[in-house]
């Protein structure tokens, strides 16, 4: 199913389980391949689940990052999120959003918040809370997607991707 980066409709159920996938994989990057505190896109294919595809989110800031993505996967990505262990809190944290808006082309997109189930890293089971976005496969060609967030304690994210989907 390929379209011009459509709404994916995500269930509450599956939007949780893929927040934790997400976190899986964020965390599983050693620091030198993180595609979180990557700030050009280099790492954007770091170990990529097979059913879709996931882009980083940020540390906060601003940063611009350029990658392909195959156009037979849906894309999902935070625009706001926290984890932590269950050890520091047996209930999922949320934060105060201020703002949280995600663009494909200057179209919106739809926000959802998701809570995930818990999720183990490493020895440790994790809680994770978030507003998450995410698009149907892309066709072919070239996409700007802007990610805007801010908490109500000055804490922002602006990250611009310059995608390209490529055929597979």
């Amino acid at each position: 199913m390929a379209t011009n980066g459509g709404a994916w409709q995500i269930g509450d159920r599956e939007g949780g389980v893929l927040a934790g996938r997400w976190w899986q994989w964020a965390l599983s990057a050693p620091e030198d391949r993180s595609p979180v505190s990557d700030t050009t896109g280099e790492h954007a294919g770091w170990q990529q689940p097979d059913d879709l595809w996931f882009l980083a989110g940020t540390y906060g800031g601003r940063v611009v990052r350029r990658c392909e993505v195959p156009s037979d996967r849906p894309l999902f990505f935070p625009v706001l999120n926290i984890q932590h262990t269950k050890l520091y809190s047996r209930k999922p944290l949320k934060l105060d959003v201020a703002e949280a808006k995600a663009f494909l082309n200057g179209a919106p997109l739809d926000l959802r918040e998701f809570t995930a189930p818990p999720f183990p890293v490493g020895l440790r089971t994790h809680l994770a809370w978030g507003i998450w976005a995410g698009t149907a496969p892309l066709i072919p060609g070239q996409y700007v997607l802007e990610v805007k967030g801010a908490t109500t304690d000055g804490f922002r994210v602006d990250t611009t991707y310059h995608l390209t989907a490529v055929a597979v």
